[in-house]
Order: structure tokens, then C-alpha cells, then sequence
């Protein structure tokens, strides 16, 4: 469902979640070791659209009790306002008929409302609307300073769990996104593939995808990610919750019903 906020976050905090690439200080870059577990390459796995970086499938991962992600059901990318007519026929042709913008209201107003397929049903999961000021403070250094709000975070829980459930029950294709298309929607991916099953390394190597998506130097955590900054998100939803699975169960609030539905979608 759209989940209308007031504008709770400050500037600061929205800022430092909504870095792009400067294209003349974009550097090239390889992607990441992929794992035994990988079955698509960067290339492969890519939705290559023109107007919105770092859109990519989330499937095409091998499990560790050996089933496979299945493919062209969901997707995460950056924020969709630029995408071109051609971008959102491709979105529409990989049957994208669910988008959740997880944007802040005020990332919405600065960049732009998102272009999707007609028809297509929009939910606002304003993952860090209710973050306090201090925390805005706290965070505009680097957006890595707010992975541990991806959990603590007013309203996150709520929208991240909005995004799985849909998932699970949703039969056409479901598409997340945030700002840049890693760290909040970051999260989300590495949420969904830990829930099924998918090993650390691999979720690890599907989260760094996006500093190669985004042709980001090594370490650039403005316009890329880190592994310290997945870290970060589940240390503090062990130390939130006692472990991952509390934090499904009691933060996102999943039942084992939910779950099953997720699998029973998803894997093949």
C-alpha cells in the first residue's frame, strides 16, 4: 500500500542517502569475485536500462540446500524518475506490476516522482522518514553511518517487511528501490536472499554488485558500498533482535506462513 508520511527527516539525513555518480569521476571497476553459488553473471543479471542505474534481477543465486533463486520476478534498482520510455517497456516486459519506492519524502520531492509500467501498483515505504535529527547528523559523513537505522529506524520494519510480503504473495513481478539503488534497497536484497537461503558469501557478493553497477572506485562509499557497511546492518539486528532470525520473526514480524509463501515463490 502507498504509506503517505510527514516529513520527518531532515535534509541532511535524505542527503547523505541520495549520492549519485559524478560521471567525470567515475572510475572503472571489476565486479566481485563471484562465489560457486553465482549462475548469472554481471551481465547477464543486468536489466540494462538507460535512464536508471544499478537495475538488476535479484535471482540467479544457488541455495545451500541446492535449490536456485528462480529469475525475472523481482528486481532492485536506483530511483526510477529518469527512466526513458524504452526503460519502463523493459520493466513492463519483465512483468513489473508492483514497485516500492523506499525514499524519503523529501528524496521524492528533490528527485522526482518514479515512471513505471501503466497499471503497475505503487507502494511508499519511507524506510527512514522517522529517523531523528541527531541520527540525520550523525549520518550525513557517509550513508554508511545509517545501515544500523535500516533496522532501528521508525517505519522500517514496516517497510521492509511491506516489500517481502509482497514478494511472497504478489504473482507478477515485484521491483524495490531506493535513491542510488544500494543501501537501503542494499538491505532489502540482502534480506530476501538470506531468507532463502542463499550462503553469506554469496549475499555479500550480490550486495558489492552495486559498486560495480555504479562504476565506483574501491571503498567509495558515497557512491558505492562496503562489506563493513552490510556488517554494520546485521550487527545491529543481532543486537536488536539476539539474531537474525528474531529480527524476521519479531522486528519485520514474518510468520513461518509468510516464509513459506517466499520460498515456495521464489525457489526453484
Amino acid at each position: 500500500m502507498i504509506r503517505p508520511r510527514t516529513l520527518g527527516v531532515t535534509a541532511i539525513l535524505a542527503a547523505a542517502l541520495t549520492f549519485g555518480v559524478s560521471p567525470g569521476l567515475a572510475l572503472a571497476v571489476d565486479p566481485p569475485v563471484a562465489t560457486a553459488n553465482v549462475l548469472l553473471d554481471p551481465a547477464a543479471r543486468s536489466l540494462n536500462l538507460s535512464g536508471v542505474q544499478n537495475a538488476r534481477d535479484v535471482g540467479g543465486y544457488r541455495t545451500t540446500d541446492g535449490h536456485t533463486v528462480r529469475t525475472n520476478l523481482v528486481f532492485r534498482t536506483a530511483a526510477l524518475g529518469s527512466a526513458t520510455t524504452a526503460d519502463v517497456a523493459a520493466l513492463a516486459a519483465h512483468n513489473v506490476v508492483s514497485v516500492h519506492d523506499l525514499r524519503t519524502n523529501y528524496e521524492q520531492l528533490l528527485n522526482g516522482a518514479d515512471k513505471i509500467p501503466a497499471g503497475a501498483a505503487e507502494h511508499h515505504d519511507d524506510i527512514m522518514g522517522g529517523a531523528s535529527p541527531l541520527a540525520g547528523l550523525s549520518t550525513a559523513s557517509s550513508a554508511a553511518n545509517a545501515y544500523p537505522q535500516f533496522i532501528t529506524s521508525p517505519g522500517a520494519n514496516a517497510g521492509f517487511a511491506d516489500v517481502l510480503r509482497d514478494i511472497a504473495y504478489n504473482n507478477g513481478g515485484v521491483l524495490f528501490h531506493c535513491t542510488a539503488g544500494k543501501d537501503r534497497t542494499g538491505w532489502a536484497g540482502a534480506v530476501l536472499l538470506t531468507l532463502l537461503g542463499v550462503d553469506k558469501d554469496t549475499v555479500y557478493y550480490d550486495f558489492m554488485l552495486s559498486s560495480f553497477y555504479r562504476n565506483a572506485a574501491p571503498g567509495d562509499v558515497n557512491n558505492g558500498v562496503t562489506a563493513a557497511e552490510l556488517d554494520s546492518a546485521f550487527d545491529q539486528a543481532n543486537k536488536s533482535y539476539g539474531s537474525f532470525a528474531s529480527y524476521v520473526s519479531n522486528g519485520l514480524g514474518l510468520t513461518a506462513a509468510d516464509i513459506a509463501a517466499l520460498k515456495a515463490k521464489m525457489l526453484a
